[in-house]
C-alpha cells in the first residue's frame, strides 16, 4: 500500500515537472484551449475543450470553409462578381466599408475576411453563395454536423454576438483542420498587409493589416483566425508548420489579446518540442502490384485510399511495422477504386492504423484471343 502511494506521488511530481519545463511559471488563464496534430487529428493537450462558448470571428472559419468547398467544386470562382447587399453594407463591427450595390470579386472578399476579419465581406460572400445569410447559416450548421462538431450552433456568418451562437475549442479545431486541407486558402491567411479598392466607383482604398500577430512573431505560422467581442473575450485558432509537423492551437475566452497569442504560442511550443509527425503514406501512393488473371493487362497497381500519419513523441519514436495484405492474384474485370487489400500499420507490436488498398485503374476482361495467347505462352514457357 505504501509502495503504491509512493509511486502515485512520484508520477504526480514527474508530470508537474514536465508541465513546468514546457510552460514555465505561467499557468494558462484562457477558459478553454486545445492543441491538435493537423495530420492525424490527434489531440495533444486540452482543457474545457467541450465547453460551449461564443466564438466571435472564429465563426468565419466555417464561412471560409464553405467558400473553399464551393470553389473546389466549381460552384463559384475567384473572379465571380459579387453584388454587395444592403444587409452586408450596414453590418456593425469590423469591416472594409463596402457600399450597398457595389461589385466585388469573390477573391477580394476572401482577402477581406482572412486579413481584416471583415463582417461586411462575410455577409456579402454568404449571400452570393446561398442567396441570403439565413440560407448560408443553414449550410454552416449542416456542415458542422457532417464534421462531427457536436457542440456547435451558428446564427450568422460573421460571429457577431447572438443568442444560441456557440462552439467549443474541440469543434473549432475540427473545422480549422478541415479548412487547412484547402491549401489555396493559406496565401490569404498569411498575407500580412494588402490594399483593396472599395465603393461603387472604387475610389476608396482600404489598407488591410492581418489581425493574426503570430504571422510576424512565430516561426512557421500559417493561419488561421482571431476573434474578439466583449462576450467572447479574446479567441484564436492558430496553425503552424515546421517540417512534417503541423499543429493547430485553439484558445478561447482569454482575458486579453496579448494572452491569447502568448498562450497559443505556449501550446505550439509544447507540440514542436515534444512531438514529430511520421508519414506512413499519402492518398494515391502505389504500395504494391498484384497479378491479374484474364485481364487486358497483367499487373494492377494498388494505391492507398487515404493519407496515414503517426504522431510520435521525440523521446520514444517506437518501432513502426507495415504489413500489406492482398490476394496472390485477382480476376478481371476490376473497377477503378475497387478495394483489393489493406495496409496494416503497427507500432511496437500493436495495430494503430488500417488503410484500404484500391485499384489504381480500371481493368477490363481480356478478349478470348488474348486469353488463348496467354495460355499458349504459359504452355511453351512451362514445357
Amino acid at each position: 500500500m505504501l509502495m503504491k502511494r509512493l509511486i502515485s506521488i512520484l508520477l504526480i511530481i514527474i508530470l508537474s515537472f514536465n508541465f513546468s519545463l514546457v510552460y514555465g511559471d505561467t499557468a494558462f488563464t484562457a477558459k478553454s484551449y486545445l492543441l491538435m496534430d493537423f495530420n492525424s487529428g490527434e489531440i495533444i493537450l486540452s482543457n474545457n475543450e467541450h465547453e460551449k462558448l461564443p466564438p466571435a470571428s472564429i465563426t468565419k472559419i466555417m464561412t471560409l470553409l464553405i467558400a473553399m468547398e464551393y470553389l473546389d467544386n466549381g460552384t463559384i470562382e475567384l473572379g465571380d462578381k459579387v453584388f454587395v447587399s444592403e444587409s452586408a453594407s450596414k453590418v456593425i463591427g469590423t469591416s472594409v466599408y463596402l457600399d450597398a450595390g457595389e461589385v466585388q470579386t469573390v477573391e477580394n472578399l476572401l482577402k477581406a475576411i482572412c486579413i481584416r476579419s471583415a463582417n461586411d465581406a462575410s455577409i456579402a460572400l454568404a449571400v452570393h453563395i446561398a442567396g441570403s445569410e439565413e440560407a448560408f447559416v443553414e449550410l454552416m450548421n449542416e456542415r458542422a454536423v457532417q464534421l462531427g462538431m457536436e457542440n456547435t450552433h451558428f446564427n450568422n456568418s460573421s460571429g457577431l454576438p447572438s443568442e444560441n451562437h456557440y462552439t467549443t475549442s474541440n469543434d473549432i479545431a475540427i473545422m480549422s483542420r478541415e479548412l487547412m486541407k484547402h491549401v489555396r486558402i493559406i496565401p490569404y491567411l498569411t498575407t500580412w498587409m494588402e490594399d483593396i479598392e472599395v465603393g461603387k466607383s472604387k475610389t476608396s482604398i482600404q489598407t488591410m493589416v492581418n489581425t493574426n500577430r503570430l504571422l510576424k512573431d512565430y516561426e512557421g505560422a500559417n493561419g488561421i483566425k482571431t476573434g474578439s467581442t466583449s462576450e467572447a473575450k479574446y479567441c484564436l485558432s492558430a496553425s503552424a508548420r515546421r517540417g512534417d509537423l503541423q499543429l493547430i492551437a485553439v484558445v478561447m475566452a482569454a482575458e486579453s489579446s496579448t494572452l491569447r497569442f502568448s498562450e497559443a504560442m505556449k501550446l505550439l511550443d509544447y507540440g514542436f518540442s515534444n512531438y514529430d509527425s511520421v508519414t506512413i503514406g499519402k492518398k494515391g501512393d502505389v504500395v504494391a502490384n498484384i497479378p491479374i488473371e484474364k485481364g487486358e493487362t497483367d499487373i494492377l497497381p494498388l494505391m492507398l485510399e487515404r493519407d496515414s500519419y503517426l504522431l510520435l513523441t521525440k523521446t520514444n519514436m517506437g518501432n513502426i511495422e507495415k504489413q500489406i495484405n492482398y490476394p496472390e492474384f485477382i480476376n478481371a474485370p476490376i473497377a477503378q477504386g475497387q478495394k483489393v487489400g489493406e495496409l496494416v500499420v503497427g507500432l511496437d507490436g500493436e495495430e494503430v492504423d488500417r488503410i484500404n488498398l484500391l485499384s489504381k485503374s480500371e481493368i477490363n476482361k481480356a478478349s478470348l484471343g488474348k486469353i488463348l495467347k496467354n495460355v499458349w505462352q504459359n504452355f511453351l514457357f512451362n514445357k
